[in-house]
């Protein structure tokens, strides 16, 4: 009897060591495996930036094509952000308070660029709008051009980017239900004060997530966009365009200006992390409402 009794005050003790190296080891290898990819390459990414020193990198971001670069890839997530937001706005309101046939086709078709690779959706792009596509003899019998020029870039953008700020609505909204809805429209309320002043305050946050989201994939894309720009540097060369193309030279110059311009567009991607950590930490009882975040964050 003494010694179950030993054992039973001794088992708990050692079951919680235990677990303490369970857990240890498991954030252990977490942090290697964060650390080995994503904190060494994107240090690696400054480390060769600089490595030629100053003057090669401040030549390789000031270059001219560069510069454009730059401007394009600023201009077609200005474009296509917006239409994003709205789609998003439209179908996650559609999908959580209405009902209707086809619904789930519609949920469904949200989620395609997900599974669809963005380098099919520069193909489909080229296929629909280019000089032998479907329209592409109507477009260019009325000296409008959409492949190889900036719609076709927005568009293979907005393609790949339009289910962030849906998917990040959707579950909060279904959560939410549409009781204040009812209760405003039953006070007199149009729909556009609904949505402003009912909807909008509601889903705020989450709809700034998404936002958020899309703008680092609009900004970051480079499968979809690298089809139908048609490489033409300083005209149709987004930023990851103009890394790839740059650092395809071959030359040690060459490699170096790609990293540099590489660091440009990691520093976006890191100007993005830092929004997203400030919301979520002083926002994030409010994003936690989306139970589909919730379950992932489980």
């Amino acid at each position: 009897m003494a010694a179950v009794a030993a054992h039973a005050v001794h088992h708990p003790a050692s079951r919680s060591r235990s677990e303490r190296w369970r857990h240890a080891t498991l954030i252990a290898l977490a942090l290697l495996c964060v650390g080995g990819l994503l904190v060494l390459p994107l240090l690696a990414v400054f480390a060769e930036a600089f490595a030629k020193g100053w003057p090669v990198f401040a030549a390789a971001v000031t270059d001219p094509d560069a510069l454009a670069a730059v401007r394009l890839t600023l201009t077609v997530a200005a474009i296509a952000v917006p239409a994003n937001t709205v789609f998003g706005l439209a179908a996650a309101w559609l999908l959580t308070h209405h009902q209707f046939r086809g619904k789930g086709l519609l949920e469904a078709l949200i989620d395609l660029p997900f599974s669809v690779s963005p380098v099919v959706a520069g193909l489909v792009c080229v296929l629909v709008y280019g000089v032998h596509g479907w329209y592409g003899g109507w477009l260019e019998a009325h000296g409008l051009r959409v492949i190889f020029a900036w719609p076709g870039l927005v568009l293979a953008t907005v393609f790949v980017a339009f289910p962030f700020v849906a998917r990040e609505l959707i579950p909060l909204m279904q959560a939410q239900g549409s009781d204040e809805e009812l209760a405003a429209r039953t006070l007199g309320a149009g729909g556009w004060q609904i949505f402003f002043r009912v909807t909008l305050p509601r889903i705020r946050w989450a709809l700034l997530y998404g936002v958020l989201l899309c703008t680092a994939r609009s900004m970051g894309e480079f499968g979809a966009v690298s089809v139908v720009s048609g490489h033409l540097p300083g005209l149709t060369n987004t930023l990851p365009l103009q890394v790839d193309q740059v650092y395809n030279g071959g030359s040690d110059s060459a490699i170096a200006s790609s990293f540099a311009l590489a660091s440009l567009l990691a520093c976006l991607g890191l100007v993005t992390l830092l929004a997203k950590w400030l919301m979520e930490s002083r926002h994030g009882g409010e994003l936690a409402h989306s139970p589909r975040r919730s379950e992932s964050s489980a």
